[in-house]
Order: structure tokens, then C-alpha cells, then sequence
């Protein structure tokens, strides 16, 4: 295998170990704990002009949105929140799955991301008569089958080598 091709594969799958070493990523990293909803939309889209929009950052929004804050042992999206910023949060993480540098890693935080708020998902959407859960695994199914896609594209030009 070519080293060209390890550094294909590594993009696809998600290999971003030792990333937060990157001076670059670290102040991505800050800016990314500062953000709102808004802003993370914005870098999302690519408009926040002085951050290039990358597995890494895509990665950190995802796990500000996941895990509990360590600080404050809180989840990102609770219960009692605003329908409002739940659909904001899902139409997010729907953004996210569209996003070329989608790798493995981020359908992996996406899928723990729906076993995390799988009753707040399920209870909006049967109060707003949404389907979020069914369009968040439709853009995760949209998601792999990209990677699946490039992956074959590696794998043919491998062999015209």
C-alpha cells in the first residue's frame, strides 16, 4: 500500500489521534467550548472564515453536543428544553452527517449522540409530529454510504497503480 493511499484511508475513517496537539485545532478546540448554536451552524457551513471546517471540529461540535459537559456534569440538551433548540440541535447534527469530511469516527459520535437523547428525540417528534430520528439515520445511511463510496473509489485507483 502507498502512503498516499494510508492518508486516504485515515481521512475516510475518521484517524484524527493527536489532533489536539495542533496549535490550529487547539484554538478551534476553545472556540468550539465558546460557541451557541449559531455560531457551531456557522462553522458548519464553512462562513466562520478564520477556522477551515474539518473532521476534527465536526468531531468536537458533535461531542459538545453528546457527552456531559465535565465541568458542569450536564448534557448539552436536556428534557426541558426549548423545542425550538432541539430542533436547532437536530437539524444540526443532520447538517454535520451532509458534510464532505464526514468519516467513521463522526457517524460513531452521531450514533451514541441518538442512544444519549433517544427519549428527548422520540418526545419531540411525537409532540411536533417531526420525524428527527428517522432523518437523522437517513443522513447517517447517507453518511456511510458516501464512505462506502469513497473507499471504492481507493480501492480502484489502487489497482490502476
Amino acid at each position: 500500500m502507498m502512503g498516499g493511499d494510508i492518508d486516504i484511508f485515515s481521512r475516510i475513517l475518521g484517524n484524527i489521534k493527536g489532533s489536539k496537539d495542533n496549535p490550529n485545532n487547539a484554538k478551534l478546540l476553545e472556540k468550539i467550548s465558546k460557541m451557541d448554536l449559531s455560531e457551531m451552524r456557522i462553522y458548519v457551513n464553512g462562513k466562520l472564515t478564520e477556522y477551515k471546517v474539518d473532521e476534527f471540529g465536526l468531531s468536537e461540535i458533535l461531542k459538545k453536543l453528546t457527552f456531559k459537559n465535565e465541568n458542569t456534569s450536564h448534557y448539552y440538551m436536556n428534557i426541558e428544553d426549548m423545542d425550538s433548540k432541539k430542533k436547532k440541535i437536530f437539524d444540526l447534527i443532520i447538517l454535520i452527517l451532509s458534510h464532505k469530511t464526514v468519516s467513521i469516527n463522526i457517524i460513531e459520535i452521531v450514533q451514541k449522540f441518538l442512544e444519549t437523547y433517544d427519549e428527548i428525540i422520540q418526545k419531540y417528534d411525537n409532540e411536533n409530529k417531526q420525524t428527527y430520528k428517522s432523518k437523522i439515520k437517513t443522513a447517517m445511511k447517507k453518511a456511510t454510504d458516501m464512505i462506502d463510496y469513497k473507499s471504492d473509489i481507493v480501492d480502484k485507483m489502487r489497482t490502476l497503480k
